[in-house]
């Protein structure tokens, strides 16, 4: 079994909160974090449902059989219960004797900020990262292979087809949770939405485009947007706000949270294809940046994580902010190191002066070194 990066901070918040709320996509391991590190808890789900009648009918009654601690899994599918659960965290004196898992955060954030409120630590569990895989013994043979499996546990089982495996994921995910959420008919139209966006990774969200392309209003495409990003899906990068006293784009940027999604939803499937494919540098950016956000979430920290253009093409693909300062981060998927990739760079920190953190460059090559100040990474070492 891969060891989670997150589970230390699991360990530390079990001491300190009444309950912990672990949230993320559906097979990102969730379950199995859980259970792992809460062996001796009665586990439950929510998606079993003959639990479920039970919670939903006599909510009270249900809680009273676990009144010593619990793991409750799919805990959206009976909002309900939170509004009893408030009581009997109150009189529960020892922390960390239950534990929620949610997949989607339609309803469970709110009822998480209004029942659960100072009584529940909340964390969020992405598929594998790269550095665990690699410490789980499965390193990648080519940052191709990385980028076209993703990090979904069940792909990296024995004998496991990652391609089918995706395809199913993909074709489950619009069956089931869409229609859960938002009880979408157009699910065709959906399924072509999610084609567009996944074709769009490291563009600006545009509402008219993608409205006009899939034959629905900027409403719906709202909508859409929010039923991908509640459900684990997509990440919309939001635009850095400092301006330097010039015009900036403040659209935000879509990012898929698995880049074995986005491969598979625009047919992308082998490392061949990968080579010359005209999505390779916004995969690669979208892969980048997923890490970082695995990277931040797995310590349990939130995001603060930006991306800065100005109206002149003036560009940085991530801002970092952390400990007061700016952090510039610039991604090329060439593995051959330019020095002409680090002007953006260089330009930034003179306009952000004091406030520039350490800037770094991450590229598809072998080798990792300092030019001029600057962190040179390769992706091996994401």
């Amino acid at each position: 079994m891969i060891s989670r990066e997150i589970e230390a901070v699991v360990k530390e918040w079990s001491g300190v909160f009444k309950s912990l709320t672990i949230t993320g996509p559906r097979q990102s391991g969730k379950t199995t974090l859980a259970r792992k590190g809460f062996p001796d808890l009665p586990y439950l789900s929510l998606e079993n449902p003959d639990i479920r009648e039970r919670a939903e009918t006599d909510p009270r009654g249900f809680l009273a059989q676990y009144k010593e601690g619990m793991i409750l899994d799919e805990v959206q599918r009976v909002p309900n219960v939170f509004s009893y659960l408030q009581q009997i965290l109150d009189e529960q004196a020892e922390p960390g004797r239950f534990v929620f898992t949610g997949s989607q955060q339609f309803g469970l954030m709110q009822e998480l900020s209004q029942s659960l409120a100072g009584r529940s630590g909340l964390l969020t569990l992405l598929p594998f990262s790269h550095q665990e895989l690699i410490r789980g013994g499965f390193p990648a043979e080519s940052l191709a292979e990385r980028i076209l499996k993703g990090g979904y546990p069940p792909v990296y089982d024995p004998g496991a087809p990652a391609e089918a495996w995706l395809n199913a994921y993909i074709a489950t995910y619009i069956e089931r949770d869409v229609r859960q959420l938002l009880e979408i008919r157009n699910l065709q139209g959906f399924r072509t939405f999610m084609k567009l966006c996944a074709g769009s990774v490291g563009q600006e969200v545009n509402l008219t485009r993608l409205g006009g392309d899939c034959g629905v209003d900027q409403g719906t495409i709202r909508q859409w947007l929010s039923v991908l990003e509640a459900s684990y899906v997509i990440y919309r990068l939001p635009a850095h706000v400092e301006n330097f006293r010039k015009r900036v784009v403040k659209r935000p940027k879509l990012v898929f949270l698995d880049t074995g999604v986005a491969a598979r939803l625009i047919g992308l499937e082998t490392p061949e294809q990968w080579v010359s494919h005209p999505l390779r540098g916004a995969l690669f950016e979208n892969w980048v940046i997923s890490e970082r956000l695995k990277r931040l979430w797995n310590k349990g920290k939130r995001p603060e994580l930006f991306y800065w253009r100005e109206n002149n093409g003036l560009e940085v693909d991530l801002i970092q902010e952390e400990g007061g300062l700016s952090r510039p981060v610039e991604i090329k998927s060439g593995a051959t190191f330019t020095k002409e990739w680090i002007k953006g760079l260089q330009r930034w920190c003179a306009l952000a002066g004091e406030r520039a953190g350490s800037a770094e460059l991450v590229y598809g090559g072998e080798e990792s070194f300092e030019f001029k100040g600057i962190h040179i990474r390769s992706w091996k070492e994401m």
